[in-house]
């Protein structure tokens, strides 16, 4: 896939307030710093498009993007972030659970994670709660630039066998680098591929 237009749509703490579902919509979420507004920078070659922060947990609503006008690109809230408070958490916590059951034309969710450190429980928690309700998901694993071959290749084996031990088959794997640009062609082909088979609801 060639993306040619990356833009900003909106920004929304509200499930009524999203842009009306008649596109194919990809989400993008992960522990707060995992990499994630850098990730879909590298995606879409717009260097300003998603911000990023030094300071963890800065985004806290649902951000749209529509990219090539065919297909939206969806920023969620990064969780994990220890300085938030229990309400926030709570907050976070309904907002995400209603928009990944509800939100009628999301095809898949990306779950980022750090590829330097070992599988978190947060992480593996919210893998567990997508395959329970049915949510189609991938794993991307960020930061790879900063492994060796070697090191990496172990991670992946680890996270696997991991996985494994309670599920009998294992979601799409990706491996990315923000800074060397892997990854990128499989995760957008990946999308290509998904959006030839969308069909709008028609009670939209």
């Amino acid at each position: 896939m060639i993306i040619k237009e990356a833009d900003f749509v909106a920004s929304n703490a509200k499930m009524s307030k999203l842009p009306t579902a008649v596109l194919p919509e990809y989400a993008f979420v992960g522990r707060s710093n995992v990499g994630k507004s850098s990730l879909i920078n590298m995606l879409c070659s717009r260097k300003g498009l998603a911000k990023t922060s030094a300071k963890p947990g800065k985004t806290i609503t649902i951000n749209h993007f529509i990219i090539n006008n065919t297909w939206f690109l969806v920023d969620l809230p990064g969780y994990g972030y220890a300085r938030r408070s229990k309400s926030a958490r709570d907050e976070w916590r309904v907002l995400m659970n209603n928009y990944l059951l509800k939100r009628e034309n999301l095809i898949n969710t990306f779950i980022l994670v750090d590829s330097r450190i070992e599988a978190q429980k947060s992480d593996l928690q919210l893998m567990e709660w997508m395959s329970e309700n049915y949510l189609p998901f991938s794993i991307v694993f960020t930061k790879t630039d900063k492994l060796g071959s070697t090191n990496l290749e172990k991670l992946l084996d680890n996270y696997k066998k991991q996985l494994l031990l309670n599920w009998e088959e294992l979601p799409p794997l990706f491996v990315t680098s923000s800074e060397n640009g892997t990854g990128r062609d499989e995760i957008l082909d990946y999308i290509e591929v998904n959006n030839q088979f969308f069909k709008p609801s028609s009670t939209q």
